[in-house]
């Protein structure tokens, strides 16, 4: 998401690399620009110009100073309204009654049922809730049965009346069922149509009336750029829903509908989607989505997936081992693992400052860590324990076990022993010129 804004984005900057300082024609030129970037990128044209009126008004109004230059204090200027323009800071969910009743509105496609599932994950897993999932589409034949499948996988109950085509009465006959079983929280997933409709709206707005919901989300598909922002005014006025979930981030969207959406409705993104499974599921956070826009990097949210995978004690034993020069192939292959659970490679890659322009022209294989895990696979649990005794005839036997060649497994080999050197060297405080060239050497 929003690879192309951040490369338009960046080459405007550069207008005013080498200007002595900001004047009103090299900003005019540069806003511009940028303006056509946001444009391209689908962000509603009011929007745009409004953005670019401002960051004009600040840029024009700052004494600069002589040890900061003019395009650094753009992009600074820049970032800070994307920010504004993103809601500034992010928004809690509303879970204060029990049961907390969260409302799921959108048309049909926008996510609404898969989000249902990701949500009850979220707060079943972050903050210890015990969601009740509610089929309330009885029109998608599958939909109950989705929801379903996602609660099994989740492990979290689902309550449907398959012969029941009153949504209303399920929602209410819900809500009793979680407060005599003792459930916190209550996510009803509704109807949708592939665009607005009078009997859709009285049907979600006779819902809300009937549960009274603490949260009510729009759900929407960030693939369909203005639309999603045209269609969020119409619910908007229909249900003066609380926030916005933005699904699909991950896909091959321009992203304008993220930048445009909060301007318009004056609603808060609470979430966004960034991939199919059920953990992929982020707040989301004005400030971060800005510094990702502008290629700075999301170093914050980085070490909280990290955070997320790694045990302390797991981490205390392994820098141990480290230390000690002990790190195995089963040790490596327990990283690997924990590295897949953290999500897309290319996004991870993306998350760290100075990296993401350096990927934006390069495709990142899902399927990378493959041939590395079929190799360590191959070996025997004596070999993964200790690396030293992997001699030729050995390294023979694991190539033709892994369907690789001798080539492949000895690059991989030593390429886990330069990995063991600068790990036992950060781990005792190494000397950072001699772990740059241990780095150069493993990127080879």
């Amino acid at each position: 998401m929003f690879e192309n804004l951040s490369e338009r984005l960046d080459k405007s900057f550069k207008l005013l690399k080498g200007e002595g300082r900001i004047t009103e024609i090299n900003v005019a030129e540069t806003l511009k620009d940028v303006r056509k970037a946001l444009l391209d990128a689908d962000v509603n044209y009011k929007v745009a110009k409004q953005f670019t009126d401002t960051v004009k008004e600040k840029a024009l109004g700052q004494n600069v100073l002589k040890t900061v230059k003019p395009g650094h204090l753009m992009v600074k200027i820049v970032h800070d309204e994307l920010a504004q323009l993103m809601g500034g800071t992010a928004t809690d969910i509303n879970l204060k009654t029990s049961p907390a009743i969260v409302l799921m509105s959108g048309l049909q496609g926008s996510g609404k049922t898969t989000f249902s599932g990701k949500l009850a994950y979220l707060l079943k897993t972050k903050k210890g809730k015990k969601p009740l999932l509610v089929a309330c589409d009885v029109y998608r034949p599958a939909a109950i049965e989705q929801l379903h499948i996602l609660g099994k996988q989740i492990d979290v109950s689902v309550y449907s009346e398959p012969e029941n085509k009153n949504p209303v009465l399920i929602a209410k006959n819900a809500v009793k069922e979680a407060r005599l079983k003792g459930y916190d929280l209550v996510i009803v997933d509704t109807a949708g149509r592939l665009a607005i409709d009078e009997q859709m709206m009285q049907e979600i707005t006779s819902i809300k009336a009937a549960i009274q919901p603490n949260e009510i989300l729009f759900v929407v598909d960030a693939m369909t750029g203005q639309d999603a922002v045209n269609t969020a005014k119409e619910f908007n006025a229909r249900l003066n829903f609380d926030g916005v979930v933005l699904t699909k981030l991950d896909g091959d969207t321009r992203g304008g509908a993220a930048l445009s959406i909060r301007t318009v409705v004056d609603k808060p993104i609470k979430f966004v989607g960034t991939g199919e499974k059920m953990d992929a599921l982020d707040i989301f956070y004005p400030e971060r989505m800005a510094d990702r826009i502008l290629g700075m990097g999301d170093i914050v949210s980085l070490v909280e997936r990290a955070q997320e995978q790694y045990d302390e004690e797991d981490a205390k034993r392994l820098q141990k081992k480290m230390a000690k020069n002990q790190f195995d192939y089963n040790d490596f292959i327990t990283q690997i693992r924990q590295i897949k659970k953290m999500g897309n490679l290319k996004e991870l890659a993306s998350m760290i400052p100075g990296i993401s322009k350096m990927m934006r022209d390069i495709d990142v294989d899902e399927n990378a860590f493959k041939l590395i895990e079929a190799i360590i696979y191959s070996m025997t649990p004596e070999e993964r324990t200790n690396p030293n005794i992997l001699n030729n005839s050995r390294r023979q036997r694991i190539a033709l076990g892994s369907g690789s060649n001798i080539h492949e497994v000895n690059k991989l080999i030593k390429q886990f022993e330069e990995m063991r050197k600068m790990m036992r060297m950060m781990a005792q405080g190494g000397d950072p010129g001699k772990i740059k060239m241990i780095l150069s050497k493993f990127k080879q």
